[in-house]
């Protein structure tokens, strides 16, 4: 490690945590002040407010906007060094341009690394602190009942699916849970039930009557029963907003919910993958990010900082459009989530890869 080094990574690390720091102030201030009226109504508790909600937002906000300022804060102090003729300055002194991006690539790591703890573990518990503390003191969460829809559909083992309407994460009831049995495309048994209560400690659904119906052919068997006592792969917590939920997943507790939901067929699988991999792929965007502002920056233009930062920031931003647009066609099963997701990072790693065999000469 030498004073360079030193110099260069002090450089990066403290331009990009400025920045964040500075963008998190501003973000705090404009979301206070939008939601200031629900908190004096709802006589939300200040210690609440600074720890449950604006701290637990903190480290979502940081990796949402990681892989941008790592690239805005490569691009603008290496310009800065270009403009000022240190860039030429370390080259003419025998140091390499491989050489000279070791200490960009060491403080890229630790960016990475940061941003790979904060999506595994933190931002999942953060996240659900976030949603209890927006569930009691944000009208528009409490209006919308953020947990659950009014109709729900899950697929709960090969040819079998639930459908519950109106289910109270309060009381633990739904108005109306239907499970049918599909033998292809036609149905073959149905078990209908009201007033439907679901006991969390023994996982089982209760109600006091249903009804049975089977399907022999053109002929229909219809049964009343009564004492609904059943146990059904079926958990309230997979009752919530899918989508909503897996964020709230650390990545243990998510690879067991993806091998679960696997096992029952989901048709949702492709959205529970694309939030694996997003895990690991994002984060190594920096790493992208930092070769090609690296490669732009360090060349000593007549625009100086201003052009740098332009051609930069359109970069980062069409990354950023490129991998949302990869994330959808993932989704809707047009291309498998593994390929899709990394795409983005393949593809801006070839032109990171062309800029940088550009760049010394």
């Amino acid at each position: 490690m030498k004073i360079l080094d030193l110099y260069i990574i002090k450089k990066f690390l403290g331009t990009y945590f400025f920045a964040i720091a500075m963008i998190i102030v501003v973000f705090v201030v404009f979301d206070y002040v939008e939601h200031i009226d629900d908190f004096v109504e709802l006589k939300a508790p200040v210690s609440k407010i600074l720890f449950d909600y604006y701290l637990n937002f903190i480290p979502q906000f940081i990796n949402q906007f990681s892989g941008l300022f790592t690239f805005i804060a490569v691009i603008f102090f290496t310009s800065k060094m270009a403009y000022q003729t240190e860039i030429i300055a370390i080259l003419s002194a025998g140091v390499s341009f491989r050489r000279l991006l070791w200490p960009y690539f060491l403080s890229a790591m630790a960016i990475t690394l940061l941003s790979v703890g904060l999506n595994m573990v933190v931002i999942p518990a953060a996240t659900l602190h976030k949603v209890e503390f927006e569930k009691q003191f944000n009208k528009k969460k409490l209006k919308q009942n953020t947990m659950f829809d009014k109709n729900i559909y899950r697929q709960i083992d090969q040819g079998v699916f639930a459908y519950v309407r109106n289910y109270s994460g309060v009381t633990n009831q739904a108005s109306f849970l239907a499970i049918e049995q599909y033998e292809g495309s036609t149905m073959s048994a149905s078990l209908e039930a009201a007033s439907v209560t679901f006991n969390p400690e023994t996982g089982r659904w209760v109600a006091d009557r249903y009804n049975l119906r089977r399907f022999d052919g053109e002929r229909e068997i219809f049964e009343q029963r009564e004492r609904l006592d059943t146990l059904i792969n079926l958990d309230a917590a997979e009752l919530g907003r899918v989508q909503d939920l897996i964020k709230t997943m650390n990545i243990g507790r998510l690879n067991s919910f993806i091998a679960q939901q696997r096992r029952k067929g989901s048709n949702m699988i492709n959205i529970f993958e694309v939030e694996r991999h997003n895990r690991f792929a994002y984060p190594i965007s920096s790493l992208v990010l930092t070769l090609i502002g690296v490669s732009l920056s360090s060349r000593k233009v007549r625009g100086g900082t201003g052009l740098h930062i332009g051609i930069g920031v359109a970069l980062c931003f069409s990354y950023i459009l490129f991998s949302k647009f990869a994330e959808e066609f993932a989704k809707g099963g047009v291309v498998p989530p593994a390929i899709a997701v990394w795409i983005p990072n393949i593809l801006f790693s070839v032109i990171a890869v062309y800029l940088y065999k550009k760049a010394p000469k």
